[in-house]
């Protein structure tokens, strides 16, 4: 009796999560269609943060509408990319012990590119409970590309699985996303010089990058230090997908530090096995 009502308790749960993602997924559409588009090729600067990176007119508002907004599908506390350091923190904080759970949310991740007029950055939110992401939306309005999770029950664009394609198991033939911001010195010249894999890319838009991971249209990805927002919904449709992580010292991904997050990660386990040791492998 006690499995059989536990079951059910599962289920209702699951159900839950399942609205909560496909009003998710409308309301991003939605925001992007009203605040973001509207303003693309019509920005032509951004503020500096205090951190140095961008931040738009067009930011700005999709995140204030997602505020008026992301409450009405579940009622819990927010993290957004364009709050103070401080009101992240202390909400990050505070959301450990609170069973409602936290949303955290990009409303534009690849700012600089949405302000140059290069099509590639995306709106993001994920749902999160005791620090684990369960559920995660990024959409790219350009492409019309939306990706999207939940905890369990595999990865999603447009309506399809992902991946999209199967990928190699060979480092030596494999496309990977690398970021070379925050990434040592040491092993950012490793890189550079003799690569252990055919060719590389970056887009500029984190949360792209994990979604192509995931996809099938890179292979594997390396970034020196991500932000909780860059990662907390990539990294769940990754996940979901079937792809591994993992960061520079900690083979447990979740338990590296929240807000400089780095990331090892391949979508074949034979890959991610290579590309993981290589990266970890003495460079003095």
């Amino acid at each position: 009796m006690r499995n059989a009502k536990n079951t059910t308790m599962v289920a209702i749960a699951d159900s839950g999560l399942k609205q909560m993602l496909d009003a998710s997924v409308a309301l991003v559409r939605e925001v992007a269609q009203r605040e973001i588009i509207p303003r693309f090729l019509r920005v032509s600067h951004g503020q500096r943060k205090d951190d140095g990176s961008l931040c738009s007119e067009a930011d700005l508002a999709a995140q204030h509408f997602l505020l008026d907004r992301l409450t009405e599908i579940h009622h819990c506390p927010i993290i957004g990319e364009e709050m103070t350091a401080a009101v992240q923190q202390a909400r990050w904080h505070d959301s450990s012990d609170d069973d409602r759970g936290l949303w955290c949310i990009d409303p534009i991740d690849g700012t600089t590119n949405f302000i140059n007029g290069l099509p590639c950055f995306a709106v993001s939110i994920a749902w999160m409970r005791a620090r684990r992401t369960r559920l995660a939306v990024t959409y790219n309005p350009i492409t019309d590309e939306m990706f999207y999770a939940r905890e369990g029950h595999g990865a999603y664009l447009n309506g399809r699985r992902l991946p999209l394609r199967q990928v190699t198991a060979d480092i030596g033939r494999a496309v990977g996303g690398v970021d070379f911001k925050r990434i040592p010195k040491l092993l950012a010249d490793r890189i550079a010089v003799s690569p252990p894999f055919y060719s590389q890319r970056n887009f500029g838009s984190s949360t792209l990058d994990w979604c192509n991971l995931a996809a099938g249209r890179l292979d594997l990805y390396l970034h020196g230090g991500q932000m909780l927002w860059d990662y907390a919904a990539g990294s769940l449709i990754l996940r979901e997908a079937g792809g591994q992580m993992c960061t520079l010292e900690h083979d447990d991904y979740d338990a590296d530090e929240v807000w400089r997050r780095p990331v090892i990660a391949a979508l074949h386990p034979a890959v991610f096995e290579a590309w993981r040791n290589w990266v970890r492998q003495p460079h003095s």
